[in-house]
């Protein structure tokens, strides 16, 4: 018996490694991430075909799931699911970190739901469904521990089924034309399924837990473990409420014991944004205990914003959306930063490196706009007007200011590099 059962009807294709990853919960968490992940990679494969979806240029699992109009078509929420399956699944396979029984029984909890949604909206057997279900982990539970002689025998078993699947797979894709057949039938046969339909979709996606969960993984890739009772839930006191007390979802500690960052955490079903408030008072509760204003994130799980307020000696940065956390290193110099920075205002330009007049002048723009906190700066130069010279006197100047400390060098042409190299 499997909390995927259904699958074996609904997505055939799928059904083998969602068992897989079943099977390994209280043995190996890990191989269950990554048996989860492979899931995932056969699922998107399957809603690609019926959908009709033109693969991504960069055809990876990341790509198809980050597509426009895959996510178009299966919703934010379940994209980001997906990826949730598919960052810890890489974890699990290429770190070597230890993951932990509690993440592996949410990644399948997060696989159950995504498995759910696809065989209700896109296979040829929608009724079979358990849409009112969730999954169940008294049902891996109830199997024995493996042993290190059967995971081996496990692993042989899967081996042979991977390899017989590869083989299958290369040569449906020598013959084009009967795989486009077979798509074609699919098709017709969901659309016949799904016409015939009236089941609701009354099935609980669990929204709250995986937005903690995604928090928790991008946490971890930036290497906060939270392993300290502290760095969850964290009471504060001087809040604007009858009790004057608060906790904060997340608090990331520098090396020196002092909080570096806080995370405050939304619903998805809320906009980022409304948490800024919130984490705004939480950093003024800690800036009063400690003396130190963390920088403030705020996330609902899909959508992550970082504010800096207490940068350039109190006047700040504006909030910004970001794709993930900072690492402690990270903050540590943006939090020094709020100190060493110098106005580019008065900054020298280096006249060894540039010593025309509208290099100097285009330097001086862009630094004046990046003092008044603008991001962002273009400049336009026509052929043989110095760009590569301009652009190295720029960077130096920031470096000399303590702006930057790496700066990402991109150009079109390989030879335009080599003559940013020797200029």
């Amino acid at each position: 018996m499997s909390n995927f059962d259904f699958v074996k009807t609904s997505l055939p294709a799928v059904h083998a490694d969602c068992v897989r990853a079943e099977s390994y919960l209280s043995s190996d968490p890990a191989a269950a991430c990554f048996y989860s992940r492979r899931a995932v990679e056969q699922l998107v494969g399957h809603l690609y075909d019926v959908m009709g979806l033109r693969a991504p240029y960069q055809n990876d699992l990341a790509a198809r799931i980050n597509d426009a109009a895959f996510k178009a078509k299966v919703g934010t929420g379940i994209a980001q699911k997906l990826n949730l399956i598919r960052r810890v699944g890489n974890t699990a396979a290429h770190e070597g970190r230890p993951i932990q029984p509690q993440t592996a029984l949410q990644l399948l909890r997060e696989l159950f739901h995504v498995v759910v949604f696809a065989a209700y909206r896109y296979s040829a057997d929608p009724q079979s469904v358990p849409t009112s279900k969730q999954f169940d982990p008294a049902v891996p539970a109830k199997l024995a521990p493996l042993s290190r002689h059967e995971l081996a025998q496990l692993a042989t078993k899967f081996k042979a089924q991977d390899e017989a699947h590869a083989k299958e797979l290369a040569e449906r894709d020598d013959l084009a034309a009967a795989k486009d057949a077979e798509i074609a039938a699919l098709k017709a046969q969901i659309a016949v399924a799904q016409a015939a339909n009236t089941k609701p979709d009354d099935h609980d996606y669990s929204e709250a837990d995986t937005r903690r969960l995604i928090i928790d993984v991008l946490l971890a890739e930036a290497g906060w473990l939270l392993g300290d009772e502290r760095d969850r839930e964290y009471p504060v006191t001087g809040m604007p409420n009858n009790l004057g007390k608060g906790f904060v979802d997340y608090v990331l500690w520098g090396a020196d014991g002092l909080p570096l960052a806080i995370v405050e955490a939304k619903r998805t079903t809320k906009s980022p944004q409304v948490g800024q408030q919130q984490g705004k008072l939480y950093a003024d509760c800690l800036e009063a205990e400690f003396g130190r204003r963390p920088v403030i994130f705020y996330s609902n799980g899909y959508q992550h914003w970082i504010w800096d307020d207490a940068a350039f000696t109190g006047s700040g940065y504006a909030p910004r959306d970001i794709q993930g956390f900072y690492t402690r290193d990270e903050l540590e110099l943006m939090i020094q930063r709020r100190l060493t920075r110098l106005p580019l205002a008065g900054a020298q330009v280096d006249g060894s490196i540039v010593e025309r007049y509208y290099q100097t002048r285009a330097i001086k723009a862009i630094g004046a706009a990046f003092d008044k906190r603008e991001r962002d700066a273009l400049l336009v130069m026509a052929t043989g007007a110095g760009k590569t010279r301009t652009v190295i006197a720029l960077v130096d100047q920031l470096m000399k200011a303590n702006w930057v400390k790496r700066v990402l060098f991109l150009a079109d042409r390989t030879a335009l590099v080599n003559q940013a190299v020797n200029a």
